[in-house]
């Protein structure tokens, strides 16, 4: 995309490029997201920025109107695997905070000075901004939606002295910590976690920001059929339930509430040069959620993996541009707009369950066994998931000891930056684990967009970098023929009308197949 395109998505207000890129205006200072409501700038005062971070570093501060820190993620970062890519990944889940830029290099494999060199020359900002603007944001939540007083509040979010913590809000918010909060309404000591240090007994409460459509009643289904009784709940009625399950993190624990019913902002139509057929009628929206941490350090890591679990970085319009044009995709893809490729909060426990295989409740025995239980039980959640150290013993299932094993000793690794390519390799390497259960743990605990068939089965490159989208939208359409018709029949090609008209059978893919066969096996 070049900048010509960009002024015209920024024109158009269009919240397809929301967080794919950032626009600053040099009359006023003040850097935006693509979808601002503020008047359109002239071209000539425009500049472009990769990155909320660099646009920042340029010496520009966020609006005030359009929150520009608070978009979703771009869905580039998920696709990428080379070292930016998995950079930024592990930037997110918090490494530089809690390992400085030298841990987030020696976990990259590189060295200090090639990843700042690297990470600059395409956002224009190295891991120490990008860090620094991920704390910031932070800040500025805690601020406003909890009554933390400001000096526990600075180093809940990360940062390494009050001072620092005044000029970088001074510097990115134009306003001090005080007149944040005061602007919210947020008064000191009310609210969330008042006079508590690091803690938060009532919950800090968020909005998950998406862009595009977003199926939340299949992707709650999803939950639903999986959570596993002590760590996973979902409450209420179809359309209006909330999941909730247990964190296990850096400082401490946590639980999570998400909401299904989403907020949703004022659609804009974009101009007619920047509308694709997946695009219509959907500007993003919100999931409301609630977090309940014991230490408030842990806040933006804990936000990233929700983020992660319910893939709010997804761009729909791109997936649906690309799997819209295969015969056999198209109507799936027309029939559920915006189904994601649900991810996992925490990616050792996904394996762990993956390779355990069996109902939620065979994976529940293991958590009354060795997991952690809770302070204090909240509902039907008690525990929380074994962590890899404890499910080394003999009485664990021998595939789940030896991969855990693995986990424990380094000789896998399922960070969120980690390497895919290697994970897979040395998880197909494990006694019990096939490459079915490899896939799934990629697709899902690795957070990867495009995870294809098994050995011995093609997929259509066309698919590519959405195959794990397209594998979705398969199990779907499956998941809804077994419970009409107790089978599974997705065509290998889309039907002619008159096939439509009179014939109810259709022959089964290869792809289909080895959907199924992934599903059955991966439960988790």
């Amino acid at each position: 995309m070049d900048d010509e395109t960009r002024y015209e998505a920024v024109s158009s207000r269009d919240a397809r490029f929301d967080g794919e890129f950032f626009f600053a205006v040099v009359t006023t200072g003040i850097y935006c997201r693509p979808s601002c409501p503020a008047v359109t700038p002239k071209r000539a005062n425009v500049r472009f920025y990769a990155s909320a971070a660099a646009a920042q570093g340029a010496g520009f501060r966020a609006c005030r109107r359009c929150r520009p820190d608070a978009v979703p993620g771009s869905a580039e970062w998920n696709v990428r695997a080379d070292l930016v890519g998995r950079a930024m990944r592990f930037i997110d889940d918090g490494v530089v905070d809690r390992e400085g830029v030298g841990g987030l290099a020696r976990r990259l494999g590189y060295s200090a000075r090639q990843v700042q060199r690297q990470l600059t020359a395409e956002l224009g900002a190295g891991p120490v901004a990008l860090a620094r603007a991920r704390r910031a944001h932070t800040a500025r939540l805690l601020l406003q939606t909890t009554g933390l007083p400001v000096t526990d509040l600075a180093f809940a979010a990360g940062f390494a002295s009050i001072r620092q913590f005044n000029d970088t809000m001074r510097e990115i918010y134009a306003s001090t910590p005080s007149e944040l909060r005061a602007a919210a309404g947020t008064r000191k000591g009310t609210g969330p976690s008042g006079g508590a240090r690091h803690g938060a007994p009532a919950g800090v409460p968020l909005r998950l920001a998406y862009r595009g459509p977003y199926a939340a009643a299949e992707i709650f289904d999803f939950f639903q059929e999986r959570a596993v009784p002590g760590v996973e709940e979902v409450r209420g009625g179809r359309g209006a339930r909330t999941y909730r399950r247990t964190l296990r993190l850096a400082h401490g624990s946590g639980i999570a509430e998400v909401d299904e019913h989403t907020g949703s902002r004022q659609p804009r139509r974009p101009r007619a040069g920047l509308v694709c057929p997946a695009a219509r009628g959907a500007d993003g929206g919100w999931l409301e959620c609630r977090l309940h941490l014991t230490d408030l350090r842990d806040l933006s890591t804990a936000v990233q993996r929700m983020r992660r679990l319910f893939d709010l970085d997804a761009d729909p319009f791109a997936v649906a541009e690309r799997l819209g044009t295969d015969p056999l995709l198209a109507p799936l893809v027309a029939a559920r707009p915006g189904l994601r490729s649900p991810g996992a909060a925490d990616p050792e426990e996904l394996a762990v369950r993956t390779v355990l295989g069996g109902p939620p409740e065979r994976a529940a025995e293991l958590v009354r066994a060795h997991g952690k239980p809770l302070d204090a039980a909240d509902g039907t959640l008690t525990h929380l998931f074994p962590e890899p150290a404890a499910l080394t013993g003999a009485e664990v299932p021998g595939p789940v000891r030896a991969l855990c094993e693995a986990l424990a000793d380094g000789t896998v690794g399922l960070d969120a930056g980690a390497d895919r390519d290697a994970a897979e390799r040395a998880l197909r390497a494990l006694p019990g684990v096939g490459p079915a259960a490899a896939a799934y743990i990629r697709m899902r605990a690795l957070g990867d967009p495009d995870v294809g068939p098994v050995e011995g089965v093609a997929s259509p490159d066309a698919w590519r970098p959405w195959r794990s989208y397209a594998l979705h939208h398969l199990w779907q359409a499956a998941g809804a023929t077994r419970e009409d018709q107790l089978a599974m029949t997705v065509p290998a090609q889309a039907p002619t009308a008159s096939r439509q008209a009179n014939s109810s059978a259709s022959t089964v893919s290869p792809t289909a197949r080895m959907a199924v066969r992934v599903a059955a096996h991966a439960s988790p």
